[in-house]
Formats: structure tokens, sequence, C-alpha cells
């Protein structure tokens, strides 16, 4: 699988704590191998690195990143998120076509500054109507992996089974 990173834009920890906690949560449900955070929230770190002890996987988080050397740097593709951009389904094959590596997804909490849309390789719509970045990320992720990352193991303490009525828990740290 391809090493897929998430770079979350202008986190402000006061009011984005929990959609900042869910855009990370969806990057490793759907795939992510990590997140970056521009703005540094230690709090949010040890809040997602709770959920990958427990439930398993490898995936990191980083916060306090200096975003724009680190997209204009970023040695692989970029993708940006967004409602302007290149329709998603139309989007992926070309990323696919060009993403050998390493894919970061750029996703923003306030009004993205116009660098992003430069600097990214690809500026990919998700729908022309405002909605959320979790949503999009998700979205974005299921079609990219077709519904792979979903169905990966994480080798986790806890693991949730499928069943069709009440909840199924298995937790082998009890």
């Amino acid at each position: 699988m391809l090493d897929t990173y998430v770079l979350r834009l202008g986190h402000r920890p006061e009011r984005d704590k929990r959609v900042t906690t869910h855009v990370a949560l969806t990057a490793r449900a759907f795939g992510a191998k990590g997140i970056f955070v521009s703005t540094k929230d230690e709090e949010l770190e040890n809040n997602v690195r709770s959920v990958v002890d427990r439930f398993g996987g490898d995936f990191q988080i980083t916060t306090g990143i200096k975003w724009k050397p680190f997209l204009k740097e970023f040695d692989g593709t970029s993708v940006h998120l967004t409602m302007y951009g290149t329709h998603v389904d139309d989007a992926i094959p070309l990323i696919k076509d060009v993403a050998t590596r390493k894919m970061l997804i750029v996703v923003g909490a306030e009004k993205v500054p116009p660098d992003v849309y430069q600097w990214a390789t690809f500026n990919v719509g998700m729908g022309n109507q405002p909605h959320s970045e979790v949503a999009a990320l998700a979205v974005f992720l299921d079609r990219f992996f077709q519904g792979e990352g979903l169905r990966r193991d994480m080798d986790g303490n806890m693991k949730i089974l499928p069943c069709e009525r009440g909840k199924k828990v298995v937790n082998d740290t009890q």
C-alpha cells in the first residue's frame, strides 16, 4: 500500500479538538500511516496515541509542524482536498498514475492559504458544496484504496467484531 499521510492545516485546539481528532482517526481507519498537524497540541497527540495503543496499527501523529516548508518540500505526491479542484472521480486515476511511494493529503480547518493550491500536486474537488473535512477525507481514502482500508486487521488488543445487532468487542488485555 502507498505510504499515505495527512497534513491538517489551521488546527485551533480550543475550537477544533474534536474535529481534528476525528480527522486523525478517520485517516488511521481508512488506511493512512500518519498525520501531521500544523499546531502543537499534546492532548491531541495523547488521545490519538491512546486509540492506536488500544486498537493497533502503526499510525503516527506529529503536531507543531511548520506546514509551509513541510508541504513545499514534501518528497511525494500532495493532494489537497477542497471544493474547487478536479472532481474526485476524475482525479483518482490521475493521482494513481503518479503517486508511487508517498502521498500527502492536505485538509484545512479554516480558510486554506492560496499557497496550498499552488504547491499541491493535485487539488481534488470533494463535491462542490461545503461539508466536513472528515467526510472529504473518508470519501477520498475509501475511493482511493477501493475500500481496503476498512478491511485491514490492525492487530490491536481491542477489536470490534461485526454483528447485525449489539456490540461485540474483544479485549485481549482483560
